[in-house]
């Protein structure tokens, strides 16, 4: 896991993941372990997962990127089996939300 910075970003209050102005966020990859890749079950799944969470979530793959939340986004990303995907993760409960999606995609979105 790793902290990414945007120092250009503004500052709206000071806590924990705010630190002199600059913004952090986290920042994970993970492998598809799906046969079927991301279809739209595990997508559903992480959009359910993802909507617990109030901070911000993108997904990465390749040079194609989709908003957790979104359904549709994430099924553009087209990852298939064995694709490297970048989960960022931006606000007050990133740690969880990291590693909440984290557990899902080490656990095959419950997929055998």
């Amino acid at each position: 896991m790793r902290r990414r910075w945007f120092p250009d970003a503004p500052l709206v209050a000071w806590n924990r993941h705010r630190c002199w102005g600059v913004n952090v966020a986290i920042e994970r990859e993970m492998t598809v372990p799906n046969k079927e890749g991301l279809h739209f079950r595990p997508i559903m799944q992480l959009v359910d997962l993802a909507q617990k969470f109030e901070c911000g979530l993108t997904l990465h793959c390749e040079d194609r990127s989709a908003d957790g939340r979104s359904p549709m986004e994430l099924l553009m990303l087209v990852a298939t089996h064995g694709t490297r995907v970048r989960v960022v993760a931006d606000g007050s409960d990133e740690d969880e939300a990291v590693a909440a999606i984290a557990r899902l995609f080490e656990g095959g979105f419950g997929e055998t």
